[in-house]
């Protein structure tokens, strides 16, 4: 477990958990509105020496920056409905693409993600820290 105390510790260890990761890699990313997934995100886009500014996907529902070291697809589950409109949106297609795939609330679908997902989960701590575990599942 990781403790994150401010939004930049958050950004620092997307930077360093960037630096670990390959092509095909998977990232779920799980917690409350405003745990801090986005900021994470944009710590690993960061990590990959991408200039993109990050935002949520909320509404557009993905994100690609190409402009890093690995190509990064970020995606946010939150305004998804059902599993067929994930898949609906190329998800299949994106998961052979070489490069990173990030999900904020991909615990709202997690039979779509591969086995080899890398999950996260994002917790706030009553003194407004957040605690990062990692799990082989959701």
């Amino acid at each position: 477990m990781i403790t994150l105390h401010t939004a930049e510790d958050a950004l620092a260890w997307g930077t360093h958990l960037a630096q670990t990761l390959s092509a095909g890699d998977v990232i779920a990313l799980c917690g409350t509105l405003g745990a801090g997934k986005t900021q994470i995100t944009r710590g690993i886009v960061a990590g990959m020496h991408s200039n993109a500014a990050v935002t949520s996907p909320t509404f557009t529902l993905v994100h690609e920056y190409l402009d890093g070291r690995l190509p990064i697809f970020h995606f946010d589950f939150y305004r998804m409905d059902t599993a067929a409109e994930v898949l609906g949106i190329g998800w299949d297609e994106f998961l052979t693409e070489p490069g990173v795939i990030i999900v904020e609330w991909a615990d709202l679908f997690p039979d779509l993600l591969p086995p080899h997902t890398r999950w996260f989960h994002i917790e706030t701590t009553q003194d407004n820290s957040r605690t990062v575990t990692e799990s082989a599942k959701s």
